[in-house]
């Protein structure tokens, strides 16, 4: 297990097994994948990142995560991998996320992608394109950094 801080001073632990922390994951992380280009989100608030959000009442987690990409950008995962979960501890508030890496099967027009402007596709090095001012601070943090090279050594 890896501990570091975030991008706004959370404390964050990383592992990279199933159910490593008292509290199940009740958010998803996707990072998405399609025809080589990275699948993001424009977040109306925080910029864009990866698709993700809160696990419902009575849904899995792999659930969570295919309705969340699909929510924010109208694409359909073909392959879902699990990468890890990670914790943030902030001002006494505890959450966890499981992080997971899909694979696009196909994508749809929406008319509406919730609190999003829907799939922004990305091609390059997504580790130093992050940086930018448009992209969430979620895309600065360590997690990011650790999940995308675990899966580019993976896959």
């Amino acid at each position: 297990m890896e501990s570091f801080k975030d991008a706004i001073g959370g404390t964050v632990r990383l592992s990279y097994k199933p159910g490593s922390f008292d509290t199940p994951p009740k958010h998803v992380l996707v990072i998405c994948k399609l025809r080589g280009k990275w699948l993001l989100t424009n977040h109306s608030k925080r910029g864009l990142e990866f698709p993700g959000g809160k696990v419902e009442i009575g849904e899995s987690l792999e659930e969570a995560a295919r309705r969340e990409v699909m929510e924010e950008t109208g694409a359909t995962i073909s392959k879902l991998q699990f990468i890890g979960e990670y914790e943030v501890t902030q001002d006494g508030t505890t959450f966890v996320k499981a992080i997971f890496y899909g694979i696009i099967d196909e994508m749809v027009k929406k008319d509406h992608y919730f609190e999003t402007s829907g799939p922004v596709f990305v091609e390059g090095d997504i580790l130093k394109l992050r940086w930018d001012s448009q992209y969430s601070f979620i895309m600065k943090d360590k997690v990011i950094e650790k999940s995308v090279s675990k899966i580019m050594a993976e896959n």
